[in-house]
């Protein structure tokens, strides 16, 4: 299993951006893990000029048609992308998205040959009430189609609560969760959830990084406003591969 840092730019970026992307580029020549930087769909073919693996942030969940707004998975294809992300708690809370749709999308993104991360999480009222496994199983039963596959699909648990807080769970939380996570698809998918690759994400940094991915089950990191500059982000990148 090969581990993955991936940056979530969100509604962020512009082309005076850009030579955060090529600096990335510059300090890791040839990572020891996959890096990938997922951004606005306006910047995407940009992006992947520099030489990174770049994703989309979200997909429609048809190929084309009268849907003004979006982007259909096969045009991020086009763009040089190999990733898409499904699934965001911000698309999920913002803009209603259901398990079905999510499904939906991350089936979409296939179709178009890009990766998917599915994102899953819980909110602060659920994880206070202590209902952050059966809500996370919840998400997985409805959200991750039968035919996933460790080669198509990393699963994303970032809690809600801690994205843009600056909270975090504890080391044995995150452990607890992941260790949960790895028995689930294990289960469910056989060989394939076993090699699944599990990221965390929710206020990862270069201050906390190398303990978050000390830990068991940990494949890297789903990373938010530490993916904008490549100095925030490059140090996270190191830790993850002197975890390995």
């Amino acid at each position: 299993m090969r581990k993955l840092i991936a940056g979530n730019w969100k509604m962020n970026g512009t082309s005076a951006d850009l030579p955060q992307l090529t600096e990335l580029a510059d300090s890791h020549p040839n990572p020891a893990v996959d890096m990938v930087i997922c951004g606005p769909a306006t910047l995407l073919s940009r992006m992947a000029a520099t030489g990174l693996s770049v994703g989309g942030e979200d997909c429609h969940t048809k190929v084309s048609g009268a849907y003004t707004g979006d982007i259909s998975a096969q045009m991020i294809k086009d763009t040089g992308a190999d990733y898409v992300i499904t699934g965001h708690s911000e698309r999920r809370i913002d803009h209603g998205e259901t398990d079905a749709l999510v499904a939906a999308k991350t089936e979409a993104g296939w179709a178009a040959d890009l990766h998917v991360i599915l994102c899953i999480g819980e909110t602060e009222a659920q994880y206070r009430a202590g209902d952050t496994l059966d809500i996370l199983r919840s998400q997985m039963d409805g959200s991750i189609p039968d035919a996933a596959t460790a080669a198509t699909t990393t699963v994303a648990y970032e809690p809600v609560w801690a994205i843009g807080t600056g909270l975090t769970p504890t080391p044995d939380e995150i452990a607890d969760v992941h260790a949960a996570l790895r028995a689930y698809l294990s289960n469910r998918f056989g060989e394939d959830g076993a090699e699944m690759r599990l990221l965390y994400g929710g206020s990862v940094k270069a201050s906390n990084a190398a303990e978050i991915f000390a830990l068991d089950n940990v494949d890297g990191a789903l990373v938010g406003g530490a993916s904008l500059k490549a100095a925030d982000f490059s140090p996270i990148v190191t830790a993850l591969e002197n975890s390995l």
